[in-house]
């Protein structure tokens, strides 16, 4: 893994770069070219680092039938009633809406990608020379994709949903055999929309250390906490569904972040990364203004030479400028060797020296 980062563009993805935030736009087009490049712009004013597309038709992910596995008629799926022909029909982004929406990336200074899903749609995005790709959950055992992706030498994503540890290894190893020097896995609970739950998270670091590879979530869940959460975990890439409103519509709009709470996600996620830090102890560069309001020992009564303290006269209180509280049942009972004002910060040479 390289240890300062994969080169993806102007950026960088890799724990010492704030977290790599993709918006899918997957189907949330509605079938308009305009609204699609409506969405790259409301992407990119949330701060999204790159957008991501889907290339296939109906053709090159299914046959036009609605039979038996072919027809979906899971209750809790959003697509029940559908034949998997008619959703990607319906889903599809059109081959050449791909350079217009590239372009508009590129031009508000975002990465634009896809996810193909068989060898024309490679072909295809090479003649549109796209900086990356993604393989998809469903795709993440098709290895002569994987093996026609890493030939192009382009960084890679993966994201790893329903796939067992043989086929991730099986994935990851032909990566490499075929060139993939830059590869990132993605966990991913592929249900949708997924629940935090459902989400295990706890992955992430498994991943990155078992195949020393960058890694990062592909999230399905509502909202930005799981994540948030994933930073912690050392998630360096983010992905999450995109679109203008929920209410619109569109075949993966329930589970897509609209614009505001998609900055959200970036302003957050950053904050997480930011907070990472480093495994330190002891007052920070910042925190040393602040000693002054720990608690220490002071003289809260006027007192005269010889006086004994007691815990009227001697208390741990703010601000910090005399002796630990740690030291304050050494001191009481001992006898003060000059007299002393309210409010003088406890010294060892205030003190008489005990005799014998």
């Amino acid at each position: 893994m390289n240890g300062s980062g994969i080169p993806v563009g102007e950026r960088k993805i890799g724990s010492q770069h704030q977290p790599f935030i993709i918006a899918e736009m997957s189907g949330n087009h509605n079938q308009s070219l305009e609204r699609a490049l409506q969405i790259v712009e409301a992407a990119a004013k949330a701060g999204a680092h790159a957008l991501k597309i889907q290339t296939y038709t109906a053709d090159t992910m299914t046959i036009n039938f609605d039979q038996g596995e072919f027809f979906i008629d899971d209750p809790s799926s959003l697509w029940k009633g559908k034949s998997l022909y008619d959703l990607y029909q319906e889903a599809y982004t059109p081959w050449e809406w791909h350079k217009p929406i590239f372009d508009r990336c590129r031009e508000l200074g975002m990465i634009g990608f896809s996810t193909p899903f068989d060898s024309t749609s490679v072909d295809f995005l090479e003649s549109l020379n796209v900086p990356l790709y993604k393989i998809a959950s469903f795709e993440n055992i098709d290895i002569p994709l994987i093996r026609k992706v890493a030939r192009t030498g382009k960084p890679m994503i993966i994201s790893t949903g329903m796939a067992t540890l043989a086929e991730l290894d099986e994935a990851v190893r032909v990566a490499r055999e075929e060139g993939c020097k830059d590869l990132v896995l993605l966990k991913c609970t592929s249900t949708y929309p997924a629940t935090p739950d459902n989400s295990n998270i706890l992955t992430i670091p498994h991943l990155k250390q078992l195949f020393d590879v960058e890694v990062g979530l592909s999230d399905h869940t509502m909202g930005v906490g799981v994540a948030v959460a994933s930073v912690a975990l050392g998630a360096t890439v983010i992905e999450k569904h995109f679109t203008l409103r929920r209410a619109d519509g569109g075949v993966d709009s329930a589970f897509s972040l609209e614009p505001e709470e998609f900055h959200s996600l970036v302003v957050e996620t950053e904050r997480a990364w930011q907070g990472l830090g480093k495994v330190t102890y002891g007052p920070s560069e910042k925190e040393k203004n602040s000693m002054v309001f720990r608690r220490s020992l002071y003289i809260t009564e006027d007192m005269k030479a010889g006086d004994k303290l007691t815990p009227q006269n001697l208390r741990a209180i703010r601000p910090g400028y005399g002796l630990p509280p740690k030291f304050y049942e050494i001191l009481m009972g001992k006898k003060v060797s000059r007299d002393i004002p309210k409010g003088t910060p406890a010294r060892w040479d205030m003190f008489e020296e005990e005799e014998g």
